[in-house]
């Protein structure tokens, strides 16, 4: 099943294109990796897939459905984010963080029947704690996110995003800054992720990572695509050699 399907997409910045005609689908419950070099619209494109941007041209579809460009609107419906650089509230508690991102109840049916209220509370603490466990934090939930290591704060995003219960979770970059035993342990909890069934689109520079992590791998040049396979496919590609990999590269 196609879960999310990129038709034309396109954004222009004044004279600038940073997306130019993308079009491609994502199944569910894949692992698909976006790469491609610095300015390639890798971080424009989940702008406009996540709402936060209005595309000059094209659509997002998800689940079967177009999405408008609304960023709270595409959490609503199962699509969640992290980003480039950390964006945790570091003056709260990992678990705080957690909650905060998974409350969704309105505020009038807590406050007309309190009950509702308390075990509404009792349950997202006990599934934020869940998914801290699954991601090896469980020992940090009343940790300030500000204070945990650089390594822990990237996963913490990934919880955070978690915590909506997404069905598509975009990762932008999560291996930025890690070291190599630190991205090993991402690569394991990302995998665990797409096995509970939560489908990634993935955007990370860590070619290793990638190569070994990825099911298919997209690659874009200048806004455009230029080319979409497996990644031994991918790796061949002589375009993607030329204009990313380098002969030496994977």
């Amino acid at each position: 099943m196609k879960q999310l399907e990129i038709r034309e997409l396109t954004r222009d910045f004044g004279g600038l294109r940073a997306v130019d005609q993308v079009s491609f689908a994502v199944d569910q419950g894949s692992l698909t990796a976006i790469i491609g070099p610095n300015g390639a619209g890798k971080t424009t494109l989940f702008n406009l897939i996540t709402g936060a941007l209005r595309p000059s041209a094209g659509s997002v579809a998800f689940e079967g459905k177009t999405l408008s460009p609304a960023p709270h609107k595409t959490a609503r419906v199962g699509i969640a984010r992290t980003f480039q650089n950390v964006r945790l509230f570091s003056e709260m508690t990992l678990l705080e963080n957690l909650l905060c991102a998974s409350n969704t109840d309105s505020f009038l049916r807590g406050s007309l029947w309190p009950p509702f209220q308390q075990e509404s509370e009792r349950l997202r603490v006990k599934k934020s704690c869940y998914i801290l466990e699954d991601l090896g934090l469980l020992e940090d939930r009343e940790s300030l996110a500000g204070d945990l290591p650089f390594g822990r704060q990237r996963l913490a995003e990934i919880a955070r995003a978690l915590a909506r219960k997404p069905r598509l979770l975009l990762l932008d970059e999560p291996a930025a800054g890690l070291n190599r035993n630190e991205t090993t342990q991402l690569a394991k909890y990302i995998r665990h992720i797409v096995s509970s069934g939560v489908t990634v689109l993935l955007v990370e520079h860590d070619m290793q990572l990638v190569m070994n992590l990825a099911e298919r791998v997209v690659v874009l040049e200048n806004g455009r695509l230029i080319a979409d396979g497996s990644p031994g496919e991918v790796r061949q590609d002589a375009r993607v050699v030329q204009a990313y990999l380098g002969s030496g590269a994977c």
